[in-house]
């Protein structure tokens, strides 16, 4: 394991108050010297508790968790490895060794805590489980990388492998685009098996499951563009195709046995096959450049 003095330990927080006392301390007790906790204007006493507690606390300029992982790191972390994870008291000090290692061997830059490992009872609901494995899966498909747990809030990085990352989301899309990340650009990654712990009784959850989910999944395919163009523009190229064809289909029932002309709906049927087919070749061509220039990359290794 890294030298302790080298991890900074990071915690985003808002409104955590319940929580993260007990998480600084742990972390505290567990030989973590470093422990920053980056908060996004709580108004309860998240700051006041941490700082008791013998975190060094700033509050961040911006607002999400996103924002406050990169503000975090670009300004106030100086040490060589981040450990970050959440302050709602989910996961504990005793995995940091676990999550640390492979940095400390050189076996990657990037490690992912594996929540589905060890779950404890009420620690997530049925509706979360099912939400992140289709996630999960979804990731894989589109991404080509198998991660176990993209959704994971506690995990582990080499400042460098940070700084390699172009990294945009400012909520808790923040997980899935450092995952996204280390998939396109190489970024050796691990996964660790870790205990995921139900939240304490009185902390709420600042995670919205629906709206949330819909912004990761929106992000997901998003990010397919420069990752895997042909799934991002043969998605779209397939829709637009099959719908013209439908319309185009339509259009010949009605001509064939009713004698009802519909010029409209058919150069709409045109224009969406067009469009269609357009975007399936992009989506080709693309694929084959992006496929190119890391065959190039590799060869520059």
């Amino acid at each position: 394991m890294p030298d302790l003095d080298a991890v900074t330990v990071l915690v985003p927080t808002l409104d955590e108050a319940e929580t993260i006392g007990d998480v600084v301390a742990d972390f505290r007790d567990a030989g973590f010297a470093d422990v920053l906790v980056v908060d996004g204007g709580s108004t309860d006493d998240t700051r006041e508790r941490a700082a008791e507690a013998g975190a060094r606390v700033v509050e961040q300029t911006g607002t999400g968790k996103g924002q406050a992982v990169r503000e975090a790191v670009r300004e106030h972390v100086d040490a060589e490895y981040v450990l970050m994870l959440d302050g709602d008291g989910t996961y504990r000090a005793a995995d940091a060794d676990a999550l640390l290692e492979p940095l400390r061997s050189g076996e990657a830059a990037h490690v992912i805590g594996d929540r589905f490992a060890d779950m404890r009872p009420g620690a997530m609901t049925r509706l979360n489980r099912v939400g992140n494995r289709l996630i999960n899966a979804a990731f894989g498909f589109i991404h080509g990388e198998s991660f176990g747990d993209i959704l994971s809030g506690y995990r582990a990085f080499t400042v460098e492998s940070f700084e390699r990352m172009h990294l945009t989301a400012d909520g808790f899309g923040i997980e899935t685009e450092m995952a996204v990340e280390c998939a396109k650009r190489g970024i050796p990654t691990t996964v660790v098996p870790i205990t995921y712990l139900p939240r304490p009784s009185g902390s709420n959850t600042n995670l919205h499951p629906i709206r949330d989910g819909g912004i990761i999944v929106l992000e997901l395919y998003r990010r397919a563009k420069t990752n895997n163009p042909l799934f991002y523009f043969g998605s779209i190229g397939t829709v637009s195709t099959v719908s013209g064809v439908l319309i185009a289909a339509y259009v010949g029932v009605e001509w064939v046995t009713r004698r009802v002309s519909h010029e409209v709906m058919a150069v709409v049927a045109a224009f969406a096959i067009l469009v269609g087919v357009q975007l399936l070749m992009f989506g080709v061509l693309a694929d084959l450049i992006l496929s190119l220039h890391r065959e190039r990359l590799r060869e520059g290794e």
